[in-house]
C-alpha cells in the first residue's frame, strides 16, 4: 500500500522541483525509508545526478535517459559523448553515471571469480568475461590463465585495438602464461558490433596460438567470443 503510494507521488510530482516535494516522496528521503530496492530506476539515477535543471529534475532526467536508451543495459554501455546529448548531463554526471555502472560491473565479474573456481566449461569462463569485455566499444584479446587441475588462476589482456594475427604474436600469449606459472589458456575476445560470428581473422588467431601452445606443452582448452551479454564457445562450435 505504502509502495503503491510512493509511485502515485512520483507520477504527481513530475516535473515539479524535487525540493519541493513532500518529504517522504523525495527519493533521498524515501530511500531511507522504505530501502533502495524499492525505489525506481529513475530515481535512483537521480540520487547519482544530485540535481537538475531548471526545466526538468533530476528524476524526469532519469526518466528521460531510460527512454532514450530503452533498457538499462543500453544505458550502462553509453559513451560520455552520448550521456551528455541528454539536457542536464554534463562531464561531470556523465563520468558519475560510468562509474556506477563500472562498480556494478566489478561487482558481478568479482562475485563470478569466488563463485567459479574451476573453468570446467565455456560458461564458467563467460561469467567472469562478460562484466569485463561485453560493454566495451573497443576489441579486447585476454587471456585466462589456468593451473594444471584447471583452477582459474587470473586474467591478463594481451593488446587492445583490432584484433589481427600481427598484433598477437604467440609469443606476447604464451610469455605472460610462462611468467605466470599457468599450464593451460583460454583465449577471450570481445565483438564490441555485437556479432558473435567469427571471422576469418578469429579462426586463424586461433589456429595460430593452438599450434604454439601444443609445441610448447601450454595448451589453449577454448576461444570465446564475448559480444554484449552472449557469447561463442570456437570449441563447442566445432572451431577448434
Amino acid at each position: 500500500m505504502r509502495s503503491n503510494m510512493l509511485k502515485s507521488g512520483l507520477m504527481k510530482n513530475s516535473g515539479k522541483s524535487i525540493t519541493r516535494w513532500p518529504e517522504g516522496e523525495r527519493p533521498r528521503e524515501k530511500l531511507a525509508l522504505i530501502g533502495a530496492e524499492n525505489l525506481s530506476s529513475a530515481e535512483l539515477i537521480a540520487l547519482l545526478l544530485s540535481s537538475g535543471t531548471h526545466n526538468l529534475n533530476a528524476v524526469d532526467i532519469g526518466k528521460e535517459l531510460i527512454k532514450k536508451f530503452d533498457t538499462l543495459e543500453n544505458l550502462s554501455q553509453a559513451s560520455l559523448e552520448e550521456l551528455q546529448e541528454m539536457e542536464g548531463i554534463g562531464p561531470a554526471k556523465a563520468i558519475t553515471l560510468q562509474a556506477a555502472f563500472q562498480l556494478s560491473r566489478n561487482m558481478q565479474k568479482e562475485k563470478a571469480e569466488n563463485q567459479i573456481m574451476y573453468c570446467k566449461n565455456p560458461a564458467d569462463v563467460a561469467k567472469i568475461f562478460i562484466p569485463k569485455l561485453g560493454h566495451l566499444k573497443q576489441e579486447i584479446f585476454s587471456i585466462a590463465l589456468l593451473d594444471s587441475a584447471g583452477k582459474f588462476l587470473r586474467d591478463r589482456e594481451i593488446t587492445r585495438g583490432i584484433i589481427n594475427a600481427s598484433l598477437i604474436h604467440p609469443r606476447e600469449v604464451f610469455r605472460v602464461a610462462i611468467k605466470e606459472a599457468a599450464t593451460s589458456v583460454i583465449l577471450v575476445h570481445n565483438h564490441p558490433s555485437g556479432q558473435l560470428s567469427p571471422s576469418n581473422e578469429d579462426l586463424s588467431i586461433t589456429r595460430q596460438l593452438v599450434a604454439a601452445g601444443e609445441t610448447i606443452g601450454i595448451p589453449v582448452h577454448d576461444h570465446l567470443i564475448i559480444a554484449g551479454n552472449k557469447y561463442l564457445s570456437l570449441k563447442e562450435a566445432g572451431h577448434m
